[in-house]
């Protein structure tokens, strides 16, 4: 009994720090010094909340740009299902499936170049990427300038400009959100 209540104090006295104090401090750290990103990044235009900057979403009209393929069982960008497809590159359905996404891409972009970018047939291993490598944004800019009416210049610029780098430059690679950028795009079109 002597060697139990000073367990059972510790005990207590941890689940209290480790429990509460310290999940409430960083919580309010946090909210703090990173509100945007503690309420999970969201996107609002006029109001509306577009989706978050996080997670990617679904886009499938000629005039948008689309983003990396979803790995997400059922609904495409499913937070709540989110994995890899845990198929190795040796897997014959995952050739397969490649194969199915470049053919997809290459009839719905027949001015682009015949070299389908990697991240357009490949999932991210959460399924739920919403950025893409510059390059993969640039091959589907024929498309997109085509069914807006815009001159392809234009739409690389935008490109362009919803680039963003790492900082420092040396970690990672330069990506662009595609959510943001087919906003940019609406609100380029739309009088």
């Amino acid at each position: 009994m002597n060697l139990l209540r000073p367990a059972f104090s510790v005990l207590i006295l941890l689940l209290v720090i480790t429990g509460m104090a310290y999940p409430l401090l960083t919580t309010g750290l946090a909210q703090w010094w990173f509100p945007d990103a503690a309420k999970g990044s969201l996107i609002e235009q006029n109001g509306e909340l577009r989706g978050s900057a996080l997670i990617g979403q679904h886009f499938s009209r000629p005039d948008y740009f689309q983003g990396r393929p979803s790995a997400t069982a059922e609904t495409p960008y499913n937070a709540l299902a989110s994995s890899g497809s845990n198929l190795a590159a040796s897997n014959p359905q995952l050739d397969e499936a490649v194969k199915q996404r470049i053919a997809a891409l290459r009839e719905a972009n027949p001015q682009a170049s015949p070299t389908v970018p990697v991240a357009l047939v490949t999932a991210s291993a959460s399924g739920l990427d919403p950025h893409l490598p510059p390059d993969a944004a640039e091959w589907q800019v024929p498309r997109i300038a085509q069914a807006r009416h815009l001159p392809q210049q234009e739409v690389r610029r935008l490109v362009a400009a919803h680039t963003r780098y790492p900082q420092p430059g040396f970690i990672g690679e330069p990506v662009v959100n595609v959510l943001t950028l087919n906003m940019a795009l609406d609100a380029l079109t739309t009088p």
